[in-house]
């Protein structure tokens, strides 16, 4: 998997390239300290992954990650936390502070990798049937039978959604907004571009974030309101 890093910051691109280095699967191509000549790089390039930082003279990471292809993944790698919601906005991979964990780091690209195989791959997969209390998802020539009330949230990446349950994860050909409309609005909240959270299993939530189990989701400015109404039994 062939990747690149984004960073104005010597000490944090030397950082992530020996994170690189551990994992086989990538292949570090190169490293910028500006997205003005990533992006020439990459009309010249293919790259599976970038490493992005936000904050950079000239234009930033978000402002970059609006310009690169869709077949391209993201992971913003910055020292400052507020930008989380931003990043979902973006279909954003994952979202990682410095400094940054090893054992973190692994996962964000093992997840990475995942994602980027089934990008490539042609398989079939997709949502058959919504019901009142359960939904069939079409995977490996099978359906699966899956219960509304296991669904933990439903993530977006790109064209795809990935159905989180407690034991394992369902990834489907389908855009979030259709699975949305075709979902119970009194058991299921989105609270942002790219996360849809089913309202019982929300362990706790601030203004910022929502808590279910080990995962965190950030609150989306647009959503901030209607989450709040739905969750707090005003409508």
């Amino acid at each position: 998997m062939q990747c690149i890093i984004v960073d104005d910051e010597p000490i944090a691109r030397k950082g992530i390239k020996r994170l690189v280095d551990e994992i086989t699967p990538l292949e570090l191509l190169d490293s910028f300290n500006n997205a003005e000549s990533a992006s020439l790089f990459l009309k010249e390039t293919k790259v599976d992954l970038i490493f992005l930082d936000i904050n950079m003279p000239g234009m930033n990471g978000l402002e970059f990650a609006r310009t690169i292809p869709d077949t391209t993944l993201v992971i913003f790698t910055t020292a400052y936390s507020e930008y989380a919601v931003d990043s979902y906005e973006l279909d954003a991979l994952d979202y990682l502070v410095k400094p940054i964990d090893a054992a973190r780091f692994r996962k964000a690209v093992e997840k990475a990798i995942a994602y980027h195989a089934l990008l490539l791959g042609e398989e079939n997969r997709n949502v058959e049937k919504i019901a009142e209390n359960h939904i069939f998802v079409k995977s490996d020539r099978r359906f699966f039978k899956i219960k509304l009330a296991d669904i933990l949230f439903i993530e977006a990446l790109k064209d795809y959604i990935i159905l989180q349950l407690d034991d394992r994860q369902i990834i489907t050909r389908m855009t979030i907004k259709c699975m949305y409309d075709s979902l119970p609005k009194t058991a299921f909240i989105r609270v942002n571009r790219s996360f849809i959270v089913n309202k019982e299993k929300v362990d706790s939530f601030d203004h910022r974030d929502v808590f279910i189990k080990k995962y965190e989701i950030a609150i989306g400015s647009s959503y901030h309101d209607d989450f709040f109404m739905k969750m707090m039994g005003e409508v």
